[in-house]
């Protein structure tokens, strides 16, 4: 409900300038097309009324609205009642009208698409029937020069008025979907790539190294003995291990060396341009940082890590060879004590966590 009103308040500030540009300059087209004919004060009233007060009215009673949306599309069908009723006021002088109309057709198009297009064509239509029936319907196709300067600032002002707002909203949702992309690869608890992301990157690090013979190495880490950790003290305490080890990550890697979130507890990332042995010790430097941590809420618990490093190699078939020698380096660090950084090279180096 409040998503709603929001989006809706958003759509009422949105046609708010427009609708005050455009009736604005809009008295001066129909004054100058109704001053030959002579007509009653009232009409002079509604039409000071239309011009200069209406826009302010409207914006008051849709951004007051409990449905802000609904009261402002229907504040725009007024706005093409009204103006089916000025065309038909100054006898549907072809340039007055033409005008109106059709500055308010394209405000209803680019508001509402087609179904407000065709409900504001409707509306107009009834609000010529309304002017001739009290009018009369008649038709003056005399233009004078005054009638012609006077809806120069209409077919000016007010296409330039709708033109900013569309950009405006162009670059919003460029925003959202730049903000919406970055979502859908970033994981919610640490931040960091997703599994998809991250995979994705490799695919496209690998294929780097490859035509550009290039280095980098890519590590696996793993969480010791994580479910146990859920398991005594809680998944907000779990949690709090996860997102630890996300910042440390943050803060060792430069930004071009890509960290994700692989899956539960795993984490992977990808050191580019980077010797093997600076590699290791900044992967030495995470494993100290976490086995520092204290939760604050349970001092007692102790976090390792177990890491897997695989070097790039030129005859590997594809990233998921790579993939697979730095999970098998993981996996030795797993099972040799684990609280270790293991490396998957031909001569099998594998260093214990001091």
């Amino acid at each position: 409900m409040e998503n709603q009103r929001g989006k809706g308040l958003s759509f009422a500030r949105r046609i708010y300038l427009p609708r005050a540009i455009g009736l604005g300059v809009g008295f001066f087209s129909v004054g100058a097309a109704l001053y030959p004919l002579n007509m009653p004060t009232w009409l002079w009233l509604l039409l000071v009324f239309n011009g200069f007060i209406w826009p302010h009215l409207a914006f008051q009673v849709s951004t007051r609205s409990a449905f802000p949306y609904q009261a402002e599309r229907r504040n725009l069908l007024y706005d093409s009642l009204c103006g089916g009723f000025w065309a038909a006021c100054c006898q549907f002088n072809p340039l007055t009208a033409v005008t109106i109309l059709s500055m308010m057709t394209m405000n209803n198009v680019a508001a509402g698409g087609r179904r407000l297009f065709v409900l504001g064509a409707i509306t107009q239509v009834a609000g010529m029937l309304l002017g001739g029936l009290i009018f009369g319907f008649k038709f003056n196709p005399m233009m004078t020069q005054t009638q012609v300067w006077a809806c120069l600032p209409m077919l000016t002002l007010y296409p330039l008025a709708v033109g900013m707002v569309c950009y405006q909203l162009a670059i919003k949702l460029a925003q959202h979907k730049r903000t919406l992309s970055a979502l859908s690869r970033t994981d919610s608890l640490t931040g960091l790539l997703n599994h998809g992301a991250w995979k994705d990157l490799l695919h496209l690090k690998f294929q780097q190294c490859r035509q550009h013979n290039t280095q980098a190495i890519l590590a696996l880490i793993d969480i010791d003995h994580f479910k146990l950790i859920n398991d005594s003290y809680g998944h907000i305490v779990g949690d709090a291990v996860l997102q630890q080890l996300s910042r440390e990550l943050k803060r060792l890697l430069d930004s071009g060396e890509l960290a994700g979130r692989y899956g539960g507890d795993e984490f992977c990332v990808i050191l580019p341009d980077l010797p093997l042995n600076k590699a290791e010790s900044l992967m030495e430097q995470l494993r100290q940082a976490l086995d520092q941590y204290r939760h604050p809420d349970v001092p007692e618990m102790r976090v390792s890590l177990s890491i897997g490093l695989a070097r790039f190699q030129p005859n590997y078939s594809d990233a998921i060879a790579w993939l697979d020698d730095a999970d098998k380096a993981l996996y030795t660090a797993k099972h040799t004590g684990r609280n270790t950084i293991s490396v998957a090279l031909s001569h099998s180096a594998t260093r214990a966590g001091l």
